[in-house]
This record gives C-alpha cells, sequence and structure tokens, in this order.
C-alpha cells in the first residue's frame, strides 16, 4: 500500500497538550470534559477548532495551530488554557499537567462516549482502563517524506534527554513507584505502543502498516501509537516520547530542543550526511533508565557505547544547537531547559513537595495546578 506524506514547511511545528481537570478542594480528578467542550462550542453549534477531548474525561487536549516559532505555539496554547479556564474556575475545576495524576484510581474514571475508545477498551482491558496518562506531542515539518524515518531513527538516540527532562510521573494511584517516568512503561503496553522499529526505507513502514491493516491490529496508520512517528497526514515527525509537562516553560523548553533536534537533522541530510542511530538494545535500555532514574540516568551516547550522564549530555546539546535555535528564533526557550536543569524535573519537584508535607499527595496537585497557573520562574 501506498501511503502519501503531506507537503510541509521545513520545521515549522505544533504543540498538542493533554491536560487534566481536577476538583480545587480535593486534587482528585473530575470528569466533566464533556460539560467544558460543550460550553466551549461555538455559535454555530459546531465543537471548537482546537480543543477536544480525549480518551477519559478528566482531559482535554489542546492542540496548537501550526507554527515558525516555539514562542507562538506555547502563545496559542496559553490563550487555549485561559479558554478552559473561563469555563472550569466559576465550577471550582483546576487544571494540571503531569505524566501520572498522583492519586487517581482507574476504576473512578470514565470512558468518554466514542466507539474508537470503546473499541480500544474492549481489546485493552485492564492496561487500557489503566491509561489514566498525560502527555505532550510535538510535530515538527519534514519538507521531504525520505527524510522521515532517517530522522525518527535517530532521535532515538536523543529519547533519554527528552524522557528525562519531561519526566512527571513518579506517582501512580497513591503509590511512590520509584520511576521517574511510570507512565512511560505503562503506555507502552498498549498494542503498537513503544518505540518504533528502524526502518531503512519509507516502503518498509508502508509494508509494515499493510501487515497490520491485513491482520485487523489496526484501523488505519494513525494507530501506530509509537513513541516517535511520523505523521504522513501532516507531514510531520511527532515526539511523543515526553510526559506532560507540568508549567509553560517547560513546554517551550522541550519543543525548542525537539525543533532545534529536527531541523538539524534535516540541514545534515541536505548535506549529504548520514544520521547516527543506535542499536536497538540500546534505545530500549536508554528508554528504561531514563524512565527509572531521570535526570540522574547514566545513558548511552552512540553505537560504540560510550556513555554520559544525561544532564551533562543535555547541557552539551545545549551549547552545540545554539546557533540552530538563533536561526529558528527559539534561543529563549532553548535557553529555558536550564530552568529544569536547575529547579529539577516536575518528578524531582514532585517528590520534593510530598516530602516536605509529611507524603500529602493532595500538597503535589496543589503544587502542580500553582506551577501550570504561574509558571516556574
Amino acid at each position: 500500500m501506498e501511503i502519501s506524506f503531506a507537503p510541509s514547511e521545513r520545521s515549522t511545528l505544533g504543540i498538542e497538550w493533554e491536560v487534566a481537570l481536577v476538583e480545587q478542594s480535593s486534587g482528585d480528578l473530575v470528569s466533566v470534559a464533556a460539560d467544558v467542550l460543550d460550553a466551549l462550542r461555538q455559535d454555530d453549534g459546531s465543537e471548537h477548532p482546537r480543543i477536544t477531548g480525549e480518551l477519559l474525561l478528566n482531559t482535554v487536549e489542546l492542540v496548537s495551530g501550526v507554527h515558525h516559532r516555539v514562542a507562538d505555539a506555547v502563545d496559542d496554547l496559553q490563550g487555549q488554557l485561559a479558554e478552559v479556564r473561563a469555563i472550569t474556575d466559576p465550577l471550582d475545576v483546576e487544571v494540571m499537567c503531569a505524566g501520572s495524576h498522583p492519586f487517581g484510581q482507574w476504576f473512578d474514571q470514565t470512558v468518554t462516549d466514542k466507539e474508537r475508545y470503546h473499541k480500544l477498551i474492549d481489546r485493552t482491558q485492564w492496561w487500557g482502563r489503566n491509561m489514566m496518562i498525560w502527555g505532550i506531542h510535538v510535530h515538527v515539518g519534514i519538507d521531504d517524506r525520505e527524510k522521515a524515518l532517517p530522522i525518527v531513527n535517530s532521535l532515538l538516540n536523543y529519547y533519554p534527554h527528552l524522557q528525562a527532562l519531561s519526566a512527571s510521573s513518579p506517582f501512580w494511584g497513591g503509590v511512590n513507584t520509584g520511576y521517574a517516568s511510570n507512565r512511560a512503561l505503562m503506555f507502552q503496553q498498549l498494542p503498537t505502543a513503544g518505540l518504533p522499529y528502524q526502518f531503512g526505507a519509507w516502503a518498509n513502514y508502508e509494508e509494515y502498516v499493510d501487515d497490520l491493516l491485513r491482520t485487523g491490529v489496526i484501523s488505519d496508520h494513525t494507530e501506530v501509537r509509537w513513541d516517535i512517528r511520523p505523521s504522513p497526514q501532516w507531514g510531520t515527525v511527532e515526539m511523543r516520547a515526553c510526559d506532560g509537562l507540568s508549567s509553560p516553560e517547560e513546554i517551550g523548553a522541550v519543543a525548542a530542543l525537539i525543533q532545534c533536534l529536527v531541523d538539524d537533522m534535516s540541514a545534515r541530510l541536505d548535506a549529504g550526511e548520514e544520521l547516527p542511530t543506535m542499536q536497538p538494545w540500546y534505545v530500549r535500555e536508554n528508554k528504561w533508565r531514563a524512565a527509572r532514574y531521570g535526570m540522574d540516568a547514566e545513558i548511552i551516547l552512540n553505537s560504540a557505547g560510550d556513555e554520559q550522564l544525561v544532564t551533562d549530555a543535555v547541557a552539551g546539546e545545549l551549547v552545540r544547537l545554539a546557533p540552530v535555535a538563533e536561526r529558528l528564533g527559539c534561543a529563549v526557550e532553548l535557553d529555558q531547559v536550564n530552568l529544569i536543569l536547575e529547579h529539577g524535573a516536575s518528578y524531582q519537584r514532585q517528590l520534593r513537595i510530598a516530602e516536605a508535607n509529611g507524603g500529602s499527595l493532595k500538597a503535589v496537585v496543589a503544587s502542580l495546578t500553582r506551577e501550570l497557573r504561574h509558571g516556574l520562574a
């Protein structure tokens, strides 16, 4: 089968941001997304063009337009968040974002009444019902279909950098899991989720999708839920590895790092270079290390097996990519990665708040809603 790749301007970007709805007084999740989305309908009764529902009714997703600059994409999302808050504030409902809710229980949540979600739950059962996870997806435009898979394959080298910076799911159902990102390991339990195969040519990807369609694994290519994937309908590479980001500064920082990495790889392909990749077993090990240890992970850097502390590796990339960021207009946002290095990733901040408040996970939720409303700086 042939999968067409939509025309897309190089290095433009769009961001999808999943946020959770919580009761102000208790901090618990509330299933009011349908009410929020109804209140956000347009004058003609149509749905909001950018704010949508998700698998569970405790979640809304904010989808930016296509932008050249990270700052504009973040401003777009902030404007949408203000629209949501205009509805939720009078309901005493707050908004938070993290890879998981610190103490929410899966059996208390309501699945959105859509056929594709019911089909997913029917097939995946307990694992599907446990998908109380929130993430951020960053799309970056690719100007040539033949670049898409080489960039996906090479971005796997930076999986642990992005996972560690965004890790925000140390708690699950009221339990300290010991992982920086429990979400990363939970999400990969779904069929077709997890790390991508490293295909060498677009035809190999088409054959893979065709096999899954023929055997009824998927209904269309969008159900291939890899952590990093081509998105042919948009003409982008989509980074889906990141946990939900808890503040606007972190969204800008991580999106800028992704945009710079992809643009740098695109330029290197234009120059005739072959992008570096790693053995799949190194990639898998890096994913686990970053999920388990977060910012304290010693990661594998290359196919030779050299290793480095992830925070040192990130710091090196900030220097290397600085000229790219200047050209793309995201130097300020890329520099905000240093806020994460200084303040700690969200999982570290959550653990500190819990410890300072006698283990209170309600205090953790309050901290997350405060960060989203007021930022880190």
